[in-house]
């Protein structure tokens, strides 16, 4: 009997945070897409932490609206609690974060994706990808059957070869028991790909009526909930909210931790796997911060029908009756009953590096990934990278130009530049910490920055499109109307400037130079604005960030423009840099080993020094009215 064979234009593998994005990117932009999965119930499943967003991944979630993408939406539908982080400080770190009801994020989504034009979902393994001269031209399933197309995502998450393990039990599963992915991992080496073997963890879920709130510190949503989506109206989304709860482990919990240490598999040998640095277990915890006698213990919900909790901060492998004794010894937990235990969980994935800033793969047109399997952690970092990689499959198909975001642009530039060019052999974590001009990205302006490529590319609507220029163009003209009214030095402005504990007035200002102080703002000085017309919230937002970061804005426009040069120069991937005379022998392996696309990404590579790229604009320069290649 013969094998099914069936067409289509482009296949994604994996219904994770990254395959929903990358799917929809391509069906939405009218390609026939099909999706796959061992498990239909793992659509944008949350086998982990019950939340969106947080430090750094509000600004990706974000973004990856302002694109176009679904995860900001989604979250807006089927959030519990909402939160701003770090309002007290600037700008720059203010983050979004969302518990989620993990069943109606999931449902919500899977509802999404079922009712999108184009897209079929299918529950099957995809075993093999079909590869002509080094071309995708498809891929098989598990029961043979093949499907051809012009393009592929790979998405799969922590499910390739994945093996669940707490204690001595091991069991060959993916995430929350479901069905491991087997057999693609070795079609992937026979293409010689390169993997990696990764580990992540998570903590156990436990009853609720198990847990005594009342030795805790509750944790309450923001009064006046913020929303993801920059097409969600915030009147739409205020709700009651449930709460959250903070407790501390304690010098008992870290002791029989460290008692038990031989029996935990991550120090046992058992786990092979390299684990995630910024997001450690509990056993990880309690070794590396020995000086720490408590660690923050969050209790989470996961969902408004569930009695589950979240144990936020205690992931571990740990043995079951040893989760059971360090759990009970924390304040509230006395007396827990536990749901699910908690494990580490290995899985396959590549070295990223193999990857074109686009996330093609350098050796073969047409596949792309996106995710955990990329080498990343977290939902946001994966749905950012589907979204990417789904987007250029779909230009790829298209013939048209494929999109990259530099880090001057986007949260998600620097995720993606940092994945394709540095080293990194554990999973990798967005911080805010790793964007140079965090001040230009911070997650209000969104918007501003990315709904043009997201228009141009196809995925934001003209309604949307033309809603940002607006707000682009009132920004613009607010900011020069209030630069244009004058206020004097007189006994009126005195008072008011005393009354809000700012310095008097030696001469005449303007209102934009009032508003700059830390103590004012666009609204405090709205009495000495005779002429003042209602605004939308978001518009005065961002004219008091920038007015306040002005100077600060400025210098770092200035930085981006140094960036830019550098980008803009560009590097042929036919270069053989091991015949550009004056390279370090380190510089000329590695400049091979990456193929960088432009002088900056070279820059950015370990073991490229500042020499090694004075070397390469030299050649450039030499070269420039000759074919690159032989680097003579």
């Amino acid at each position: 009997m013969a094998n099914l064979k069936e067409n289509y234009d482009v296949l994604v593998v994996g219904v994770g945070h990254a395959g929903c994005e990358a799917a929809l990117a391509c069906a939405r932009l009218g390609l026939e897409t099909i999706i796959f999965t061992v498990s239909v119930e793992s659509i944008a499943m949350m086998p982990c932490n019950p939340n969106i967003g947080g430090s750094s991944k509000g600004h990706l979630v974000k973004e990856i609206d302002a694109l176009g993408g679904e995860m900001g939406k989604n979250i807006d539908k089927t959030f519990i609690q909402s939160k701003m982080l770090n309002k007290s400080k600037g700008p720059a770190v203010h983050s979004l974060r969302a518990q989620a009801d993990k069943q109606e994020y999931s449902r919500e989504m899977r509802r999404t994706l079922e009712n999108t034009d184009h897209l079929t979902i299918r529950q099957a393994e995809i075993s093999e990808l079909i590869v002509e001269g080094g071309e995708i031209k498809g891929a098989k399933t598990f029961s043979g059957a093949e499907y051809y197309v012009k393009a592929v995502v790979l998405c799969t998450g922590t499910y390739l070869k994945a093996r669940c393990i707490y204690g001595d039990v091991s069991n060959a599963t993916g995430p929350n028991g479901l069905q491991a992915a087997n057999h693609l991992t070795d079609s992937l080496k026979s293409l010689g790909i390169e993997m990696y073997r990764f580990k992540t963890g998570t903590p156990a879920r436990v009853d609720k009526r198990s847990i005594d709130f009342s030795k805790m510190e509750e944790q309450f949503g923001d009064e006046r909930i913020v929303p993801f989506s920059f097409s969600t109206n915030p009147d739409d989304i205020q709700k009651e909210q449930i709460s959250c709860w903070l407790t501390y482990t304690n010098e008992e919990t870290h002791k029989i931790i460290k008692d038990n240490l031989d029996r935990s598999p991550l120090y046992s040998g058992m786990i092979e796997g390299t684990g995630p640095r910024y997001c450690p277990s509990i056993e990880d915890k309690v070794v590396k911060f020995a000086d720490k006698n408590r660690h923050q213990v969050f209790i989470e919900p996961e969902g408004n029908y569930t009695n589950e909790m979240y144990l936020g901060g205690m992931s571990s492998s740990l043995p079951e009756d040893v989760q059971y004794a360090m759990y009970r010894t924390v304040p509230g937990l006395e007396n827990v009953k536990i749901v699910r235990n908690a494990y580490a969980i290995e899985y396959d994935c590549i070295n990223p590096r193999q990857l074109k800033p686009t996330l093609e793969f350098k050796a073969i047109k047409g596949l792309f990934s996106g995710g955990q399997f990329n080498g990343s952690s977290g939902y946001e970092e994966a749905a950012a990278q589907g979204l990417i990689a789904g987007i250029n499959a779909a230009l790829e198909v298209l013939g048209r130009e494929q999109i990259t975001l530099d880090r001057s642009q986007a949260y998600i530039g620097v995720l993606i530049d940092d994945l394709v060019t540095k080293e990194s052999h554990e999973p990798y974590r967005m911080m805010t910490s790793r964007a140079e001009y965090r001040l230009l990205l911070r997650q209000d302006n969104a918007d501003l920055r990315l709904s043009g490529i997201g228009h141009e590319v196809g995925l934001v609507s003209d309604e949307m499109y033309n809603r940002v220029i607006e707000k682009e163009r009132l920004i613009k003209e607010e900011i020069e109307r209030l630069e244009n009214i004058k206020v004097g030095a007189n006994k009126k402005m005195s008072e008011f400037l005393e009354k809000h504990g700012s310095t008097p007035l030696k001469t005449g200002s303007s209102l934009a130079e009032l508003i700059k102080r830390p103590e004012l703002s666009y609204e405090v000085v709205a009495e000495f604005d005779e002429n003042r017309k209602p605004i939308p919230e978001d518009v005065i937002e961002q004219i008091n960030i920038n007015l306040k970061y002005d100077g600060y804005i400025k210098r770092q426009l200035r930085q981006v423009e140094q960036f830019k040069k550098m980008e803009k120069k560009k590097l042929s991937d036919n270069i053989d840099y091991s015949r550009i005379n004056g390279l370090r022998n380190e510089a000329k392996q590695k400049l091979n080993m990456y193929k960088p696309v432009s002088i900056g990404q070279a820059s950015r590579i370990s073991g490229v020094s500042p020499a090694d790229i004075s070397v390469l604009l030299i050649h450039l320069e030499q070269t420039k009215n000759k074919p690159e290649g032989n680097g003579e």
